[in-house]
């Protein structure tokens, strides 16, 4: 692929505003864990089990240590309010957090400040805001949404650092996800009207593809499922939503 290629994929168009209006009317209720975003409240401590695994994997952490990613930079694409942002700090690292949507940034920094972290946080085209390299970045729900997706893969790729790890995590396109992620969840009001689109769903093959053409490989993937006695879960199960690590081949 040519220098230019990867430029224009890096400098690319990827927020759909429409997405970012939908997800900034939100944002005030974010962090309430009976509020619209139940759901994500219910997801979080599950991707934050396997990143925290996939770290000590990574780096060869000790596994009983507080803060693995002590001198780490983060970046987390598609923050939203900082619900994943802010127990990444408390692992150690200096987080920086984007969002499409101007109002969840404003919220997340707020909430950030309530909470005595120091985390940084911008709203904007991920691609246009020259935040340099980090040692993990993670994109939590976030790549169905955007307008471009390979040039969203390229801009993930691009602000890794050498040796860095990413971890995106997001809805399968399966008849499974449509009906319980779409239809069912939002017909029963467990996520907002409008939330999910199920054509912008990616399967894991699709997504795995994306990567290797912005040069990075898939390391792991596990799916994150649902058990009517315990509740969302990681498995082998990938039919509704998975979760990946990816590195610089």
């Amino acid at each position: 692929m040519s220098n230019a290629t990867v430029t224009n994929a890096t400098s690319s168009t990827t927020i759909r505003p429409d997405e970012a209006a939908h997800f900034g009317k939100l944002a005030r209720d974010w962090w309430d864990p009976k509020g619209s975003s139940t759901m994500l409240h219910r997801l979080n401590p599950v991707r934050l089990g396997f990143i925290r695994d996939a770290i000590d994997l990574h780096w060869a952490c000790d596994v009983e240590s507080a803060n693995p990613l002590a001198g780490k930079a983060v970046l987390d694409v598609g923050c939203g309010a900082g619900l994943l942002a802010e127990p990444l700090a408390r692992l150690g690292g200096a987080v920086t957090g984007v969002d499409a949507a101007p109002e969840n940034t404003a919220v997340a920094a707020l909430h950030a400040e309530g909470a005595d972290l120091d985390i940084r946080y911008t709203p904007g085209e991920l691609g246009s805001l020259g935040l340099g390299h980090f040692d993990l970045v993670t994109s939590m729900e976030v790549i169905e949404h955007v307008a471009d997706k390979q040039a969203f893969c390229f801009q993930l790729a691009a602000h890794l650092a050498s040796g860095g790890l990413l971890v995106i995590s997001t809805p399968n396109r399966t008849l499974a996800s449509r009906a319980l992620l779409v239809e069912g969840a939002e017909a029963l009001g467990m996520v907002p009207r409008g939330t999910h689109h199920w054509d912008d769903f990616i399967t894991p093959e699709e997504l795995a593809e994306l990567l290797e053409a912005a040069g990075l490989t898939v390391t792991q993937t596990r799916g994150i499922g649902f058990s009517p006695l315990k509740g969302l879960q990681l498995g082998e199960d990938m039919s509704l939503n998975y979760i990946l690590t990816a590195r610089h081949r």
